[in-house]
């Protein structure tokens, strides 16, 4: 190691110590934030179920139709298929089958709709639109 290499590391490890106040300010700024954060979580109650299923509903209310309407053509096909009535029971599996289609169909668009809101809410930008 000569003697121009021992300056550069000298000058680099200057660099690097000159630095680290800034460094460990944000980082204990940083601690702060997450420690904010936690505190909020922790203020948070746990949701119950029927809140919940109320709060689903009113997100997207044909999910939960489109879920019970499959429960109910799949139970009234059951019923019928051990009372033996094979007509009304296929024809009840497939109204499952277009319900479960519905739901699925339910739940997608109500994604799609709940992406675009966001979006259209700007707490999505872009970084190519971004203004900076």
């Amino acid at each position: 190691m000569g003697k121009s290499d021992a300056k550069e590391t000298k000058e680099a490890t200057s660099k690097n110590t000159a630095g680290s106040k800034d460094d460990d300010y944000t980082s204990e700024f940083d601690w702060i934030q997450i420690r904010q954060k936690i505190e909020n979580y922790e203020n948070i109650q746990e949701e119950t179920f029927t809140s919940k299923l109320k709060r689903k509903f009113g997100e997207n209310p044909l999910v939960p139709i489109g879920a019970f309407a499959t429960m109910g053509a799949l139970t009234i096909g059951l019923w019928n298929f051990r009372l033996g009535k094979k007509r009304m029971s296929q024809n009840m599996m497939r109204l499952r089958i277009a319900a479960q289609g519905f739901t699925v169909v339910a739940l997608v668009s109500g994604m799609f709709l709940a992406a675009t809101a966001t979006a259209n809410k700007g707490a999505f930008i872009p970084a190519a639109t971004n203004p900076k």
